[in-house]
């Protein structure tokens, strides 16, 4: 009821306003992946509660648009008799719209990469002064106002000043006068700074202006800072996150102003453009510089997952024993259960700050929904006849890890098997490749899918990702996927390899390991494994993998056991030790 009302009370307001319809993204300023709820409108107006998506509000009908992540969520989640559901990708948005209609959008969620394409229909684009949800949406929570942290120099490798030099003098290279910075990791990074608005996400929501001298202008909430140094606040000028708009049109008349078009909300260049600037396009010189991490940032993923690892290994020690022992009393393990026991082996942990996303702990038919999250309404049994798939990861205070793996707790079906081996192989051929240094991630791709493409089986998500560094648990720009992505990888740059497959309505398998990319012999790179888990082959058949397969589980199981084994809990040990067995073991 309350979704149908809220539909109701936004088309009624847009009717108002003489207004044929409205573009409602997931996004918000920030253009964050995980956003602060009283940011989360899509979720508020639809229901759905995934990562990524957009609505299309017209007078008579309602559309939202989800990509293959989500395709099964989003009908779990919306009202289907009020929603129509599309891919966001294959169906777009832009081809909904309708010819000669007004169709109103917030542009401080739209980027200008957004605004193009929709701006070429033959719809006419409305920028809305005033934000609708605000007259609608009356039980809005509050906008989060999370403390920030500093980073010390003994973690973070370089200090902000040097750092803001760095990317002045760039931009005076470039005769840029002005980067607008919108992006809050690129802040953090900058500023040396974590925040804590959005729940693992440890970045502070503000914007900020650098100038090609290398004055900085901070736009945040100023009763977020209180714990900061006054040798870094007065290194900056601090304004209200509200100033930054008028503050463009202020500088705008006869300097160039650099906006990241894929990032920096359409506003903004209305505000450069409208008040005699110019709009210079190009990525935020931030995002690449950020992705190749120092020597004290590469320690520090390191240690991190040294101490990852080994709660993973309660956790599974402690889920071996528990899984069969409580099917065994009638009374199943549940998703829910699993997940806060993993919580709390990670919370043992002395670096530990919290979690890096939501934990996807997921039983049977509920793991084929790729980013599915576990409810006291959804809350299945972790069982013997299917797989219980697990990712999750956490934010230490030396880095950030994320990782996967798929268990099983009983000899499986033989199609269960077979696409298990197939994933894994996928993992495999990925994980060892050597590559030609500059190499892009979509032309690696299809290793990881190469075995599953034999079975004639794909999985619809990336098959890599960046990872902040004590940041975003999704970093750009780097992405390994089928999807073109010009960034090259390069020593320095932290990855994931996740390769899956899902049967709606049966199971989900996934393998993720977090990975650093390394140099390998002159003029190629290589991937050397993060990750210290130990991966499951109870249901691998052990016949399909060649000698070379083989002999890199051996030698990763090998570096899990000998890293882990003094940092595990005693009766873990012996679980630890026969999980990390040579393969050639288990095939005799």
């Amino acid at each position: 009821m309350q979704i149908a009302s809220s539909l109701s009370a936004l088309r009624s307001h847009l009717l108002a306003q003489g207004l044929d319809g409205m573009i409602v993204p997931r996004a918000d300023a920030w253009q964050s992946e995980y956003a602060a709820p009283h940011d989360n409108k899509l979720a508020w107006l639809t229901g759905f509660t995934g990562t990524a998506g957009v609505a299309l509000v017209l007078r008579d009908n309602a559309l939202i648009f989800v990509d293959g992540r989500y395709q099964v969520q989003v009908r779990n989640e919306v009202d289907l008799q009020a929603w129509e559901i599309h891919h966001l990708h294959n169906d777009p948005l832009e081809s909904h719209l309708p010819a000669n209609s007004r169709i109103g959008f917030d542009p401080m969620l739209m980027v200008n990469s957004q605004f193009e394409v929709l701006n070429a229909t033959d719809c006419e684009l409305i920028p809305l002064k005033d934000d609708p949800f605000v007259a609608v949406w009356h039980d809005r929570p509050a906008a989060p106002q999370g403390a920030i942290r500093e980073m010390p120099l003994a973690i973070a490798g370089e200090s902000s000043a040097d750092k803001r030099a760095r990317i002045a003098a760039g931009l005076d290279a470039r005769g840029v006068d002005y980067l607008a910075i919108t992006q809050p990791d690129n802040i953090a990074w900058l500023l040396n700074v974590r925040g804590s608005d959005i729940a693992t996400s440890p970045v502070p929501l503000s914007f900020a202006l650098l100038s090609r001298t290398g004055e900085m202008q901070w736009f945040v909430d100023t009763a977020k800072t209180a714990n900061l140094s006054q040798e870094l606040l007065g290194s900056l000028t601090l304004s209200t996150m509200e100033g930054l708009i008028s503050r463009c049109q202020e500088i705008a008349s006869g300097k160039r102003i650099q906006l990241d078009a894929d990032s920096a909300p359409v506003a903004l260049r209305f505000a450069v453009e409208h008040h005699g600037g110019e709009v210079t396009w190009a990525a935020d010189p931030i995002t690449l510089i950020k992705a190749t991490k120092n020597q004290v940032e590469l320690e520090g993923y390191r240690d991190s997952h040294k101490k990852d690892g080994a709660a993973w290994v309660n956790f599974l020690a402690w889920l071996s024993h528990e899984v069969p022992a409580r099917l065994a009393a009638g009374n199943p393990l549940t998703e829910l259960e699993a997940q806060a026991k993993q919580l709390a082996f990670r919370e043992q942990q002395d670096t530990f700050i919290e979690q890096s996303f939501g934990t996807i702990s997921a039983a049977s038919a509920n793991a084929a929904m790729c980013h599915y999250h576990s409810s006291e309404a959804t809350n299945a049994a972790i069982t013997a006849d299917s797989f219980y798939l697990n990712d999750s990861g956490g934010q230490y205070h030396t880095g950030t890890t994320d990782a996967t793996r798929t268990l099983a707790f009983g000899s499986l079906d033989p199609q269960r098997k077979l696409h298990y081996t197939a994933v894994l192989k996928g993992f495999l051929s990925l994980i060892t490749l050597q590559f030609p240094s500059g190499s892009f991630g979509h032309q690696l791709d299809a290793f990881a899918r190469r075995h599953l493409w034999e079975l004639g089986i794909d999985f619809d998500h990336g098959t890599g990702h960046g990872v902040g560094h004590q940041l975003l648990i999704h970093e750009a720009p780097h992405r390994i996927a089928k999807k073109v992505n010009l960034w090259p990888l390069a020593a320095g740059n932290i990855m994931t390899i996740e390769p899956g497959y899902y049967l709606e309505g049966e199971y989900g398998i996934r393998i993720e390991n977090q990975v650093e990319v390394i140099d390998a012999v002159p003029g190629f790179c290589r991937f050397a494994s993060l990750t210290m888990i130990p991966i499951d082959l109870s249901q691998v058949e052990l016949n399909m993998l060649t000698d070379r397969e083989r002999q890199w589980l051996d030698d990763y199981h090998q570096q899990v056991r000998d890293t882990l084994s003094p940092l595990v809990d005693s009766d873990a040990r012996p679980w630890l030790f026969a999980a990390t067995a040579p393969v050639r073991v288990q095939v005799s």
